[in-house]
């Protein structure tokens, strides 16, 4: 089955699947991505996690820590199918990756460990999937693992992930002894020798009864499910292999159930299979959709049609050695190798100096890219992640990934002051690549402050200067990103904006209240909206221009709170009254007018501080439970559920994100380094005042 790479340089779009590979950290995305690149014959020698060469975690960074940071987008062939395939991040830190990747892919391959089954990031970029609409199939892996159990791994599919999964395998054998599984849509088995070859035989007698029992039950589930398959099951009290295997291939698009499979990828068992289901249930880009992007305020959609008008989204900027790389995905027309394309938002000419396939660290150059490929062009000198590409002639732009606000910062600075110009070119360039990293100045310390995710992106961000760059830099104790929020408005807040000084002056009246959205600002805690704007002004005392520069002089006064110069977030004002001036009113002044009522409104307001919390998983032995809830007390955590699994216990707490630097430290210190953890971001909760952030015992 294995295939010469890059046998054609363009596939048509029916014949290409763009998917990512979706997981927890360490539940073997980067192996899985291995094994099927070693299958379809991209590569000749299987990479290793643990020994540092695998094809997409290319970089040092990567092979030092042993997980994957940025997405790496490879391409390879399988059964006359293109795959172009992104291995994305599992720590929670680089998020804002898989997002970038989820908004490009047309499908996923969701990957879980047989012994944890969901584990928190698990949940997480499922629900990021969902909210992209990504159709995915589930791959339960390590089945070769003390203490794997599929029912179990599929049983926590069902109930956190609130999905119907549709298991077509059944394994054969258990932890070390598994060898191979039964393919319930056929009634064959599929067994693994050492080397990684595979035979189809007969199902063993001691698993037919079995075997034929699950069959019933994916008929039964999928008939449920399906309007065609529920007829042939009601006419035929079964129903047949082709059926199935079309109900499966629809309810996986619709996102109504996932298809879920099962091996090792590390033992080379199961991944014939999940590419066979890969080709036959994901969605080509024909299979998806239109593109949909905005021309003038009107919506236009773009067909993934290699004849129509060029249309193509950026979703990765990489600097490499062989120059500024940009990663795009072609939704419409064709891209030819020394075009001339137009970056729709900058309103900016761009030519493609060199198209190339994408292999992780390594690179093709083909000379045509068509809709439905993801490519990589040099030659672009500004475009950024989030960028429309399109013909000049047919201009268009397509909606951006969204970007996660930063909530943890360090301060930064050369060590050696002729190094700090040099700095300022490596940050400039590190944020270009990674949009959601955030620069800024410190206006009262004057300190350059970088912010990112979380303790490792900054960690990560600060080696690739030092190594990229060979800059020599000191770093700050990490600091949380603050919000301010009103916990009691104020109303009928007037102020006049008068002002004289020769010439055309100055005039706006306007009389706001501000109040709450929600009891802990709805925007800063649960991610609804952080500023709502309204306007009950009547018989046109203040004219719409007006209404709208107030609205944004507000939006002005939330960049700095009165407690501490945080963001406010969670507010609502509205306008309920004003007054202009023949002469002297002018949309400036009405800005201006909007931006002091607000600062007036919030100082006279009862504020809250508001602190970023984290959901945390912590995974310990039974003897360290008490040490370790002891620990998240201190820290302020609050501990929300404790389940038992083989002699350790699985706790999860939501602690304050401040309470977080140096805890892995701290746990593998009470755990004698048996003690793992993961943790979401959730929000934001009022913090104590005063706030010490760090005050648990490190």
């Amino acid at each position: 089955m294995r295939t010469e790479l890059h046998r054609q340089p363009t596939s048509p779009p029916t014949d290409v699947r763009n998917l990512g590979i979706l997981a927890h950290v360490d539940a073997g995305k980067t192996t899985v991505t291995e094994r099927i690149l070693y299958l379809t014959g991209a590569v000749h020698k299987q990479g290793e996690v643990h020994d540092g060469t695998t094809v997409t975690d290319f970089d040092s960074q990567e092979r030092d820590r042993g997980i994957t940071i940025f997405a790496a987008a490879v391409s390879c062939s399988w059964d006359g199918h293109r795959i172009n395939l992104i291995d994305t991040p599992g720590h929670v830190d680089f998020s804002d990756e898989v997002e970038r990747s989820l908004r490009v892919l047309d499908g996923a391959i969701a990957v879980f460990d047989a012994v944890a089954g969901v584990e928190p990031q698990s949940e997480s970029v499922w629900r990021q999937a969902d909210r992209h609409g990504v159709p995915r199939i589930a791959f339960v892996n390590k089945l070769d693992r003390a203490g794997a159990d599929l029912d179990t791994a599929v049983a926590s599919i069902r109930d956190r992930l609130h999905t119907v999964p549709l298991v077509v395998q059944l394994p054969i054998g258990s932890e070390d002894g598994f060898g191979g599984v039964v393919d319930l849509l056929r009634m064959r088995a599929l067994l693994w020798a050492d080397d990684g070859t595979f035979e189809a035989g007969r199902v063993p007698d001691a698993l037919r009864e079995e075997a034929l029992r699950r069959r019933r039950l994916l008929e039964e589930t999928v008939a449920e499910l399906h309007p065609a398959a529920l007829e042939e099951f009601c006419a035929e009290s079964s129903v047949s292999e082709q059926t199935l295997r079309a109900a499966l291939r629809d309810l996986t698009r619709t996102g109504e159930g996932v298809v879920v499979l099962c091996g090792s990828a590390y033992r080379n068992r199961g991944i014939e299979p999940l590419l066979e289901a890969v080709v036959a249930y994901l969605p080509s880009p024909l299979d998806v959709p239109p593109v949909r992007g905005t021309l003038d305020g009107a919506v236009q959609e773009r067909p993934a049609d290699p004849a129509a008008p060029f249309a193509a989204l950026v979703f990765k900027v990489n600097s490499t050695a062989t120059g500024r790389l940009t990663c795009l995905r072609v939704y419409s027309g064709t891209i030819r190798k020394g075009d001339t394309v137009l970056d729709a938002g900058a309103r900016r000419h761009e030519r493609v100096g060199r198209i190339l396939r994408v292999q992780a660290g390594r690179h093709t150059d083909v000379d045509t890219a068509v809709a439905g490929d993801i490519v990589a062009v040099i030659g672009l000198k500004a475009a950024r992640a989030g960028a429309t590409l399109c013909a000049p002639a047919a201009p268009l732009v397509l909606e951006p990934p969204a970007a996660a606000d930063p909530v943890v910062s360090v301060a930064v600075e050369a060590r050696r002051r002729t190094d700090t110009e040099r700095l300022v070119t490596a940050l400039a360039r590190l944020v270009e690549e990674d949009p959601s990293l955030a620069v800024r100045t410190d206006p009262e310390t004057g300190q350059t402050v970088l912010s990112g995710m979380g303790e490792l992106h900054l960690e990560v961000a600060v080696e690739k200067i030092r190594r990229a760059h060979e800059l020599e830099i000191a770093v700050g104790r990490p600091q949380v990103a603050y919000r301010e929020t009103v916990a009691r408005g104020v109303s009928g807040l007037v102020y006049r904006h008068v002002k004289q000084d020769g010439g055309a002056g100055q005039f706006a009246h306007v009389v706001i209240d501000a109040e709450p959205l929600g009891a802990t600002g709805d925007g800063g805690a649960d991610g609804g909206p952080d500023f709502v704007f309204r306007s009950t002004v009547v018989g046109g005392r203040v004219p719409q221009e007006y209404v709208r520069a107030v609205e944004a002089g507000c939006r002005d006064a939330l960049a700095e709170g009165p407690l501490g110069g945080h963001p406010v977030t969670g507010l609502r004002v509205t306008l309920t009254d004003g007054a202009t001036h023949s002469k002297d009113s002018s949309e400036m002044a009405f800005r201006t007018a909007g931006r002091f009522a607000l600062r007036e409104a919030l100082r006279a307001s009862a504020m809250v501080l508001l602190e970023p919390v984290a959901e945390v998983t912590v995974t310990v032995p039974d003897d360290a439970v008490g040490g370790v809830l002891g620990d998240l007390a201190a820290r302020r955590g609050r501990v929300s559920g404790s389940t038992a699994r083989a002699g350790t216990a699985v706790i999860t707490a939501t602690v304050p994100l401040a309470e977080l630097f140096g805890y892995a430290t701290r746990l593998r210190s009470r755990t004698q380094g048996r003690g793992t953890f993961t943790s979401r971001p959730t929000g934001y909760a009022p913090a104590p005042s005063p706030v010490s952030p760090g005050t648990a015992d490190r």
